[in-house]
């Protein structure tokens, strides 16, 4: 075998493999009210754009096997970071509003806001009994940020 071939053979090879290492994701998004989402962005975690939501909130995302974090964003809305777990691969996603608080420290807000955040498990629990959701429980992450 010549040098040019070798190469290109462990070209071919390098390529299928790296191709390989992706992963589907579907989801749907919805906001506090249990309303579809149209046009939410998902992000990695370096802010490049993966998809949006369609007309009735759902998605479908391809990521690298590698990717462990993932962004949620809308206008009005908090972002919202996610954590995936190996056998995640239905996100089902609530959005909450972005409040503006006058006259209160960052300290109350973040206290106000971690409330709201808190009532995320209930809601989803909600969204699945209403039909909304497939699952009871979300089965990623959710991390709030402060």
């Amino acid at each position: 075998m010549t040098f040019r071939t070798t190469i290109s053979i462990l070209t071919l090879l390098f390529a299928t493999h790296v191709a390989g290492q992706t992963r589907n994701l579907t989801g749907k998004i919805i906001g506090y009210d249990f309303q579809p989402f149209i046009q939410t962005k998902i992000f990695n975690i370096d802010t490049v754009l993966l998809g949006k939501s369609d007309m009735a909130g759902q998605f479908r995302i391809t990521i690298p096997s590698d990717t462990k974090t993932l962004l949620v964003a809308d206008v009005g809305m908090e972002w919202k970071k996610i954590t995936l777990t190996d056998s995640c691969s239905i996100l089902e996603i609530i959005l909450l509003p972005s409040w503006t608080y006058d006259f209160k420290t960052l300290k109350k807000v973040d206290k106000l806001r971690k409330k709201e955040f808190d009532k995320l498990p209930r809601l989803h629990k909600t969204a699945f009994e209403k039909g909304i959701f497939k699952s009871d429980k979300p089965c990623y992450v959710d991390n709030f940020i402060s």
